[in-house]
């Protein structure tokens, strides 16, 4: 080639690249001024090979849309953001995702914005271990949420409440451990002054066998209030506002004390069992830096004086002494994100904490503070129940369905199928579980039963 057609080809290319560079988008084109955008995946259980609904809310009319995993652009064709600034989409998750929690870069232009979403993939454990454990469930009444047995009555006794506030349906009832047939049902007072006939729903369960009495939490009045296990009578109504988001309640019938965890606050309200007159409150100090310890369930170890909690906002876990109401040592979790349920196992001195946030049970040595071992048992991880006699913890897994039934080296024993929604699970001390579940509506038939599991006899 000769210099004179190497020049003309030089030129050539140097006016394509001007002509290009001349009518690019600038990198750094106009952003948006105040951008609002928010984006959050919906779905009940999100494992590899499901899809999960991505939406968008607050963004700019008129934005295109693309989300990212890494370099990976994850939709074929830009999404547009309608009149009223939402987009909507569904996202197929490869079957190959590792479970856990991935950063997905919403990125928007004209103008310019971006937003992180979290989309949690859950792991996904097949049923399992069924010919393993006997089960027998029976339909109740709808929004179950908590059980506890009381030795004393021989009785299971359950809450019940449905929908959000002003709730005006609610029950706790006396349940036959047997037959799992309602012995006695009541429906709570109403809220005096309050709009739409709102009653003083119940949520947590916890029985005083000393005194013959259940505990339960009023969560929408922010109180507790306790009933006669005999008649299901109304024995004392807490003002509203006692017990900031009042959750779990336990009673100490060997110090006749009584404990409700405030969710939302970092501390413990108390009660003498007998009086109900309130006693100094248990302030819960979290070991991490501008954090809040804000108490979840509760479980408590009579032998040893020791209450134990753990924390929704941290991922922390709290050794309570009752007799002094001091807090003995808090405990750093790990692999814990929204921390909700926990159970002890006394003979061997460790807690099974279940968080929905990980999907996982986490056991842990409280001596040491060690976790053992970090479980996988299934999307939204909620509550755990650890039987002493089988040496098994039975976990209810919410989004999953399902009931994982994990064994004390960190082993699943069993995956069973939960129903719909299972919220709640609660040991009797003598091999059995019980498992109450909440519905989809009144025709659902998986919903709203209380199941009671124990280990096969072999």
């Amino acid at each position: 080639m000769s210099f004179r057609s190497s020049l003309r080809l030089t030129t050539l290319a140097a006016g394509l690249l001007l002509a290009v560079v001349g009518n690019a988008q600038p990198v750094f084109d106009q952003p948006a001024s105040v951008f609002k955008g928010d984006v959050v995946s919906r779905g009940e259980n999100v494992v590899p090979g499901s899809t999960a609904d991505v939406i968008g809310r607050g963004f700019v009319p008129g934005q295109q849309v693309s989300l990212l995993r890494g370099d990976t652009v994850l939709n074929a064709q830009p999404l547009t953001v309608d009149a009223e600034g939402n987009f909507k989409t569904q996202l197929q998750i490869p079957a190959d995702a590792v479970p856990g929690t991935h950063p997905v870069v919403v990125r928007a232009s004209q103008p310019a914005a971006a937003a992180v979403l979290k989309l949690r993939v859950s792991p996904q454990l097949p049923l399992s271990g069924q010919d393993q454990f006997t089960t027998q469930s029976n339909k109740l009444v709808q929004g179950l949420y908590q059980s506890a047995y009381s030795a004393a009555s021989n009785a299971v006794f359950v809450t019940s409440a449905v929908g959000r506030p002003p709730v005006t349906q609610s029950q706790l009832l006396k349940v036959d451990p047997k037959t799992l047939k309602v012995v006695k049902a009541i429906t709570p007072a109403q809220v005096p002054d309050a709009k739409g006939g709102s009653v003083f729903a119940v949520y947590g369960v916890g029985v005083d066998d000393a005194n013959g009495t259940v505990w339960v939490t009023n969560t929408r009045q922010d109180s507790v209030a306790v009933y006669r296990q005999s008649d299901l009578s109304l024995v004392h109504q807490f003002p509203v506002g006692t017990v900031p988001h009042a959750r779990d309640v336990v009673v100490d019938a060997k110090h006749g004390k009584v404990f409700a965890s405030a969710t939302g606050e970092d501390h413990l309200s108390v009660f003498d069992a007998k009086t109900f007159k309130a006693l100094e409150p248990i302030t819960l100090a979290s070991g991490v830096d501008d954090e809040k310890f804000v108490p979840m369930s509760l479980v408590l170890d009579e032998a040893s004086g020791k209450l134990f909690t753990v924390s929704i906002g941290t991922p922390e876990a709290a050794v309570i002494d009752v007799a002094s109401g001091k807090v003995d040592k808090v405990i750093d979790l790990g692999n814990s994100i929204s921390a909700s349920g926990v159970a002890y196992d006394a003979q061997q001195n460790r807690l099974y904490v279940a968080s929905q946030g990980t999907d996982n049970l986490l056991i842990v040595d409280v001596a040491s503070g060690k976790v053992l071992h970090d479980v996988a048992v299934g999307a939204g991880a909620l509550n755990v129940a650890f039987d002493p006699k089988a040496g098994l913890a039975y976990v209810t897994n919410r989004g999953a369905g399902t009931v994982t039934v994990v064994d004390r080296s960190g082993k699943v024993v069993g995956n069973l199928d939960g129903g719909t929604f299972p919220n709640h699970v609660r040991a009797d001390g003598k091999g059995n579980v019980f498992a109450v579940n909440k519905s989809r509506g009144t025709d659902d038939a998986k919903g709203d039963r209380i199941t009671r599991i124990a280990l096969r006899q072999r």
